[in-house]
Parts: structure tokens; C-alpha cells; sequence
């Protein structure tokens, strides 16, 4: 094998340097082939992406998620009795019908609903699924019901759902209060050397769990008709009356914590600890302020997220806020900015559909570096514009995340939605800030360097990057009952880690500086046996690998390395014949299915960027993904067709309707809408870029 892991030619001379010439040749012939090519594609890719921008300069692309969004948000209305009149604009009842009717489409034909295109059917999803279609009237014995009905009793029954489902059932009456886990708002006093904190769990589990406090303190229940009940959902009544423990937690643990649980609900009956009325108290203090109620800080809601938002307002209706009170108002009026209002070709409302969040930083942050690796900046009105938003965008605010600091720095980081000033996060500041460094400009360059020493002092003990705070794994939180949602803590992660590094190479801080070269041994000790990266915050070995590897090469890592090479080769591995990468969210439950699934444009580009950063702009494996890319991506007369363009994207764009985004891993998945424009266009750019020196 020669340095590179290329088998060596066997024999010599004038044969062998004539034979090495026409490969050179004929490398040289696929180029200048697919050169004018991709300029076309690249072009063409920039126009689409222009035409997706806003008047102010920012990017936000639709946001979807799977029929929890739907059903959570029917179940929360008739928990707070306004599914007679849902909205605050005075409209009734059918804006509740047209939700239910995108739950009804996206139901599948063994019954059940999934998290994405392709899942298994997910137990917790199927049963609210169910219950709010029985709401509305829907007959058990059709023969939808009869299939969604028997993918839950094939599944154990409506007594295994998740702990967060198990709310909107206790609330609902479905379940006794004593199946779900006890939550005491006690919490909310803990001191910080306590090992269960809410400094020391994850910054969007804090925001769930303190409304859910309130929530299990008051036990609210309304009586639905028996007729509108899930009775025929359950295998053992016995179960609707008590805490299952979670089967995957260790027997010691779960012997451990279900004790724990009985002895919080036995002190519930007792009227709580002497502190109660003041856990509360504070509890719902802390959750108006990160709902930006005191005016101190610009938020979209607590935390900016779908569930939390919708626990809230749960909150406000148990403790007596009546629905003209301003808190109530302002909180309908934000997670109502989530929908989606669909028409009809006739013209008139069509189903609605809800979003979980907004991710315009993101988006932008996104395509504003996509543009710039294709030779844009601050000269071009686009990217001018683009810069401009995000710079405004920049929060200073002292959040949650500096509890969690050993030393003082200056506030400066971006989040992912429109305003969310608690929740700066440093994978949207990692990327914002490459976008303004490399866009140019005084202003641009100065808010990048604020943010990139925010970044080092958010670096974690381990050498990684976690997304909100700074902080360590503590694995046994994992095993309390309400942590199901598998995101109850916030690690480092290789990917994140990665994207720092790729950061601070623009800022020409190497793998000489001892923050990177902490990193970069953090990044090693996460690569799998396989080659490849575990993807967090996307999907998933893909992903993981794509953001492990760029990083440290760019800070100066040989891409040469044995370990470098591994990865180059894992994906290699698994592109397809066509040039092509995908794949599926499945990969996260069966580790057989990593690197597998339908192809997709953001994972190729992905790998194809990834590729090119270890072999080069030259090798086959690039050429092939760009060549790839190139050939699928939408003419005019594809993007004016439904069925190649079910979306509507603009011509320069490319078809994805997989989901590539992840939010819990196992439990929540995302499918971004502009990551199918920015991405190829960023690999692209990236390899012309390579080609012109």
C-alpha cells in the first residue's frame, strides 16, 4: 500500500508510467466534462436560493416534524376546553378539524403513525393519533380505527406509552395521575451540588419538565364521555393505575427510582413538603421569565419549542389565568405563529399543519456560508442583507448557559429560531460565525470573533461541545422515569465539536492551539469501529462524519492519518453506483443500517464535501457525488411539475422528502426544507472552488 491506502501497480517502466498517463488523462477529460456543468448547477442553485430570501435578508424554510405536532396540539385545547374555539381570532371549531385532517394523512397503512417516512409505527404517536381521531367522531369499527387499534395492542398496549404522552392521558382522564412520574416543583430549590440540578440536565428538558412540575402538582382532569374514551387501547386496567418502569434501565436503578416515585406521591397526598407553595411559586416565576413575560429578554415562547409552549398554557389554564389574561394571550398567540395553513385548489382553507419550532438563524446562517463558498460576499446584496439579519441577531443576554461557566466572558451567540435570547446555542454560533467571517467586512469579522471566544468558553471538560451548556455526563440521569424522551442531558457531541473546529480554522486558530488540540482528541475517541461518527443533530453517520472530519483537517490534521483514511474509506463504503449517499433515520435503532437509506441531495452533499476535504476535488468518489447533484437537481420544467417537485421548491433546487434532521434521537426527527437548496449548492461551490485553485 502506498501513503494514501492505494494498492500498489506491480511492475515498472515506460508501461506503467503510459498506463498511469491515460488514467491521468481520462481524470483530467471527467473534469473538464463536469466543470462547465456544475458552474451551470451552481448558478442556477444561487438564483433558487435568492428567490427563497426574505425582504430583510434572512432565510426560513418549513420546519417539519411528525403527527405528535398535530395531535399534542388537539389534545392540549380540549385539556384547556377551547376546542369550540381554538384560536384567538375568533375563528371555531374547524381549526381544530383541519389539524385533524393532516393527522388522518399521515396515518399509515398498517394503522399506525411513525416518526418519519419509512419508521416502524411508534406506539406513543399511534395512541393520540387515535384518541383525537375518536374525538372527532370517527367510528372504531372503521377500518382505520381497526388497524390503529391493533398496532397498539400488538405493541403492549396504550399502558406503554412514553412518560409525555401519559400526560395528556392523566389530563384527559385516561390514566390516573399515579401512572405518570411524580415531578415535584421542589426541583426549582434544589441547591447547585445536588447531582439532580436543573443546571445539570439539558436546556430544553428544563423548559419541559418545570411546566410539567406544575402540571402533576395541580392534577388536573377533565371528564371526557365514555364514548370519546380509549378503553379498548389498554391490555391491563391495573396498569392505567401505576408507574411502569422503564425496561431499559438497569434493575438496581429502576428499583431505585420507583421508589423514589412512590415516596413523592406518597408526600403529594400529605400536601407536599413545607415548601411547596413556594416551589411553586418560583417554578412559575422561572417559566414566565424564559416565556419573556418580564420584558427582560426577546423569546418566541419558553424555550422557543413546541412542547414546553404547549405545557404552558396547560399551566396557565390549572392555575386560573383566565383566557383574556396577557400571559394566555401571548402564549396562544406564539405557538399559533407555528401553523400552517394549506389551501385548497378551489381556493378555500385546506389542513393545517404545525411546526415545532422556527429555525431562521439556522436557515441562514446556512445559506449565507453556501453562498460565500461559492465565491460571494459582502459585495453582493444577497450575502450583504443576509450578514446584516444575522448581526442583529446576535444575543448578549446572560442566559442559563452561564450558570454553568467556570470563568466570566462576554455574552455573544446566536439561537436557532427568531428570538430565544435565553438559548444562545453554539452549534448556530459556530455556523453564523463562519458565514460573517467569510462574508468580509469589519463589522461582520468583529461579531464573528465574539462569538468564536463565547465558543471557547463553552468548551467542555472532555475537549467536545454540547449545543446549550457547558457541562458533564452524568449517565444515571438518564434513568429517571421522565427522561424517555432520550435527550435528558446535553453532551458533547462529535459533531458540534466538529463544527467549532471547522470555525476556528477560519480564524486561523490550528491544531497548535491547546483548545483545538483537546478537540481533535475528543473527535478521535468518538469514532466508531467502523470509520464513521455518531450524527447528534442529523442524520446520522452521514452527518456525524461529514462535521467530525472537516474540522480537524481544516485546523490542520494530515488527512493522511490512519484514522482520517478510516473514515474516507467507511464512506466510500456505503455511496451508491450512481455517485450517490442516504441514509435513514432507522440507523439510529439498527447500527446494520448505517450509511443506508433513499439517496438524498443534503446527504450526498455531505459526504461528497467530506470526501473531497480527505481525497480531493480529483478523485472518483467526488466526482462521482457532484456529477450526481448535478443531474438531479430540478430544471424549470421539473420544478412546474407536482409530482418531481411535490414541494414547490424553485428550479435550482432538488426533490428530498426524507427527513435528515434530528431532534431526539429514537424519538423526534426533522425534516428541514431549505437543507435540500443550501447544501448541494455549499458542496458545489466547494468543489469548483477546489478546481480554481
Amino acid at each position: 500500500m502506498d501513503a494514501m491506502g492505494s494498492p500498489r501497480i506491480p511492475g515498472a517502466g515506460s508501461d506503467r508510467d503510459m498506463s498511469s498517463s491515460r488514467l491521468m488523462e481520462n481524470a483530467d477529460d471527467a473534469v473538464r466534462a463536469l466543470a462547465p456543468e456544475a458552474e451551470d448547477a451552481m448558478l442556477r442553485a444561487i438564483d433558487g436560493l435568492g428567490e427563497l430570501q426574505h425582504e430583510d435578508g434572512h432565510w426560513c424554510g418549513e420546519l417539519e416534524g411528525d403527527s405528535i405536532l398535530q395531535s399534542e396540539y388537539v389534545l392540549m385545547k380540549w385539556i384547556i376546553e377551547q376546542e369550540a374555539a381554538p384560536v384567538a381570532d375568533g375563528r371555531g371549531p374547524e381549526v381544530l378539524e383541519r389539524i385533524v385532517e393532516t393527522l388522518r394523512t399521515q396515518q399509515r397503512d398498517d394503522g399506525g403513525w411513525g416518526q418519519f417516512p419509512g419508521a416502524g409505527i411508534d406506539l406513543s404517536a399511534t395512541v393520540k393519533g387515535y384518541f383525537v381521531l375518536k374525538l372527532y367522531g370517527d367510528d372504531p369499527d372503521a377500518s382505520h380505527m381497526r388497524r390503529a387499534r391493533a398496532a397498539v395492542l400488538d405493541l403492549g398496549g396504550a399502558e406503554r406509552v412514553n412518560t409525555w404522552t401519559n400526560f395528556f392521558l392523566a389530563c384527559l382522564g385516561q390514566v390516573s395521575w399515579n401512572a405518570v412520574p411524580a415531578i415535584p416543583p421542589e426541583i426549582v430549590l434544589l441547591p447547585r451540588w445536588f447531582y439532580f440540578h436543573l443546571d445539570k440536565i439539558s436546556a430544553w428538558t428544563r423548559t419541559m419538565i418545570l411546566p410539567l412540575s406544575l402540571v402533576t402538582t395541580f392534577r388536573p382532569v377533565r371528564r371526557l364521555d365514555a364514548s370519546q374514551g380509549i378503553d379498548e387501547l389498554f391490555t391491563s386496567d391495573r396498569d392505567r393505575h401505576r408507574l411502569l418502569m422503564r425496561a431499559d434501565v438497569p434493575g438496581g436503578w429502576r428499583a431505585f427510582f420507583a421508589a423514589v416515585d412512590r415516596g413523592l406521591k406518597m408526600l403529594h397526598r400529605l400536601g407536599g413538603s413545607p415548601w411547596r407553595r413556594r416551589a411553586i411559586d418560583r417554578s412559575f416565576e422561572w417559566i414566565r421569565r424564559r416565556a419573556g413575560q418580564d420584558g427582560a429578554a426577546a423569546t418566541d415562547g419558553v424555550g422557543a419549542i413546541f412542547p414546553p409552549m404547549v405545557y404552558w398554557q396547560v399551566v396557565l389554564k390549572t392555575m386560573g389565568h383566565a383566557r383574556d389574561h396577557p400571559f394566555v394571550a401571548r402564549a396562544e398567540r406564539e405557538l399559533d405563529a407555528f401553523m400552517l395553513e394549506a389551501e385548497r385548489d378551489d381556493g378555500a382553507p385546506g389542513p393545517i399543519r404545525l411546526q415545532p419550532c422556527f429555525s431562521p438563524v439556522w436557515d441562514t446562517g446556512i445559506a449565507l456560508y453556501a453562498l460565500t463558498d461559492c465565491g460571494l460576499d459582502l459585495d453582493d446584496p444577497r450575502c450583504d442583507r443576509a450578514a446584516r439579519w444575522l448581526r442583529e441577531k446576535e444575543c448578549r443576554f446572560q442566559g442559563d448557559w452561564a450558570r454553568n461557566l467556570k470563568s466570566d466572558v462576554s455574552h455573544s451567540g446566536w439561537y436557532f429560531e427568531y428570538h430565544n435570547a435565553w438559548y444562545p446555542d453554539v452549534d448556530d454560533t459556530a455556523m453564523v460565525a463562519m458565514a460573517l467571517y467569510r462574508t468580509g467586512g469589519d463589522s461582520n469579522v468583529a461579531a464573528a470573533k465574539r462569538g468564536l471566544a463565547w465558543m471557547r468558553a463553552m468548551q467542555n471538560d472532555d475537549g467536545g461541545w454540547a449545543a446549550f451548556d457547558r457541562t458533564i455526563d452524568r449517565p444515571i440521569l438518564e434513568y429517571i422515569p421522565f427522561a424517555d424522551h432520550n435527550a435528558m442531558q446535553d453532551p458533547s457531541c462529535p459533531d458540534i465539536t466538529g463544527r467549532v473546529l471547522e470555525c476556528f480554522s477560519w480564524m486561523g486558530i490550528t491544531n497548535a492551539d491547546p483548545t483545538v488540540r483537546k478537540a481533535i482528541d475528543y473527535v478521535k475517541r468518538h469514532q466508531e469501529p467502523e470509520g464513521c461518527w455518531y450524527g447528534r443533530w442529523g442524520v446520522n453517520y452521514i452527518y456525524g462524519t461529514w462535521q467530525s472530519v472537516i474540522g480537524p483537517i481544516r485546523c490542520g490534521e494530515n488527512p493522511r492519518q490512519p484514522w482520517i483514511q478510516k473514515a474516507a474509506a467507511w464512506l466510500e463504503s456505503v455511496q451508491k453506483a450512481d455517485g450517490s449517499f442516504g441514509e435513514t433515520a432507522r440507523s439510529y435503532e439498527d447500527r446494520s443500517l448505517m450509511g443506508t437509506g433513499p439517496s438524498t441531495a443534503s446527504q450526498t452533499a455531505w459526504a461528497a464535501m467530506t470526501l473531497q476535504e480527505i481525497r480531493g476535488a480529483d478523485h472518483p468518489s467526488v466526482m462521482k457525488a457532484i456529477r450526481w447533484l448535478c443531474d438531479t437537481q430540478l430544471d424549470a420544467d421539473a420544478a412546474a411539475d407536482p409530482e418531481r417537485s411535490p414541494d414547490g421548491d424553485p428550479a435550482g433546487s432538488w426533490c428530498e422528502t426524507e427527513f435528515t434532521g434530528t431532534g431526539f434521537p429514537k424519538v423526534f426527527y426533522l425534516r428541514y426544507h431549505l437543507y435540500r437548496h443550501s447544501f448541494p449548492l455549499m458542496a458545489i461551490g466547494r468543489w469548483l472552488e477546489a478546481r480554481r485553485g
